[in-house]
C-alpha cells in the first residue's frame, strides 16, 4: 500500500512530539513492505534543529518552501495513494485536507495528534487553521491521539464519522534499555518542551523537590522555556536531547518524571509518546495521575 501523509514534521524533533511518533510509525510501514510519502513545509525553526536527514527504504520525504510549490506533485501522489492522510499542526492543513476530499482514490484520514487541545480551543471559540472550515465528517476515518470522552466529541462536535484512538507508540530500533552514561546522570530527570499549562507540574514535581533536597541532582532536557524561570542549583538543564539519546537520558537517572499538559490530564486517556518511551527503555517513571493511566501501565501508589 501507499501512505500519503500531509504532516508538522518528521526531520525535526526540536519543540514537539511528533517527529519521533512519525518515525517508528513509518518505518514499521515500510519494514512491512508498504511506501511512505511525507510532506513537511520548510521552515526556519525546524531546518535549524534538524536531526534526521536521510530517509530509509520505502520512505520519502518532501521539505517544501510553500503550497503552491509543490501542489502539482501533491496532487499526483495522492491520486496513486492508498491512503491520505493529513494530520493537526499540518503548515497547509486546509489546503491538504481540500486536495485530499478532490483527488483521494483510496481511504481519506485525518489524525489529530493533539486532539485535547483541538477541543479545548474548539470550546474558547477560537479558529483552528488545521482543521477543515466545516470540520471532519468527510474523512473516511478520524484518528486521535486521545482516547475516552474525545473520541465522542470528535464524532459530535466536529462530525467525524468514525474515530478511532491511534496512541504514541515507540520505534523498537531506538527505545529500549541502554547503558549509563554520566552526562545524564541524575536522581529525577525530566525530558519535554516547554509548555505554559504544563509548567505548574514542572514546578510541583521537579523544582520544588529540588529546592526541598539541594544535595540531589535533577536534569531537564528540553527547548523553549523561558530565561525567567528561576532553577534551582542542583537542576541541569539541556536545551535539546536528540532522539537517539533519549534511551541513555531514562536509563541514567534515577527516577524519570511525566508531565503532563493540562487540557490532556483533564481529558484524560492521553498518553505522552515519551511515557511509552520511557517504559521501553525499562525506566522508572514518576507521573501526574489522569483518567486512563492505568489501562496503560501498572501503577504503584504510596499512600
Amino acid at each position: 500500500m501507499k501512505f500519503v501523509i500531509f504532516g508538522l514534521t518528521i526531520s525535526s524533533s526540536w519543540g514537539n512530539g511528533h517527529a519521533t511518533l512519525w518515525r517508528g510509525l513509518m518505518k514499521a510501514l515500510t519494514s512491512l513492505g508498504h511506501q511512505v510519502v511525507f510532506f513537511e513545509k520548510e521552515v526556519p525553526w525546524y531546518a535549524t534543529n534538524r536531526d534526521l536527514w536521510d530517509m530509509w527504504d520505502g520512505a520519502d520525504l518532501v521539505l517544501y518552501p510553500d503550497w503552491e510549490t509543490i501542489v502539482g506533485r501533491a496532487r499526483r501522489e495522492v491520486r496513486s495513494s492508498d491512503v491520505a492522510i493529513v494530520t493537526s499542526y499540518c503548515a497547509d492543513a486546509r489546503a491538504a485536507s481540500a486536495l485530499v476530499m478532490d483527488e483521494a482514490l483510496g481511504q481519506r484520514l485525518f489524525y489529530d495528534l493533539d486532539t485535547p487541545v483541538t477541543l479545548a480551543r474548539l470550546k474558547q471559540g477560537e479558529q483552528i487553521l488545521y482543521l477543515p472550515e466545516h470540520g471532519l465528517g468527510d474523512f473516511d476515518l478520524v484518528l486521535s491521539y486521545t482516547g475516552g470522552q474525545a473520541l465522542r466529541e470528535l464524532r459530535s462536535r466536529l462530525g467525524a464519522k468514525r474515530a478511532a484512538p491511534l496512541y504514541g507508540h515507540v520505534d523498537h530500533y531506538w527505545h529500549k534499555p541502554a547503558p549509563h552514561e554520566e552526562w545524564y546522570a541524575a536522581d529525577l530527570s525530566y525530558l519535554g518542551t516547554h509548555a505554559a499549562d504544563r509548567q505548574d507540574g514542572v514546578e510541583r514535581l521537579l523544582i520544588e523537590p529540588a529546592r526541598q533536597r539541594p544535595k540531589r541532582d535533577f536534569l531537564v532536557g528540553g527547548s523553549a522555556y523561558p530565561d525567567d524561570i528561576d532553577w534551582p542549583e542542583n537542576v541541569r538543564k539541556l536545551e535539546h536531547i536528540p532522539p537517539a539519546h533519549h534511551p541513555s537520558f531514562f536509563c541514567s537517572s534515577r527516577l524519570t518524571l511525566n508531565v503532563t499538559r493540562a487540557d490532556m490530564a483533564r481529558m484524560g486517556w492521553c498518553p505522552s509518546g515519551r511515557l511509552f518511551e520511557a517504559a521501553a527503555c525499562g525506566a522508572a517513571i514518576v507521573s501526574d495521575d489522569w483518567a486512563g493511566l492505568g489501562a496503560f501501565f501498572d501503577q504503584a501508589r504510596r499512600s
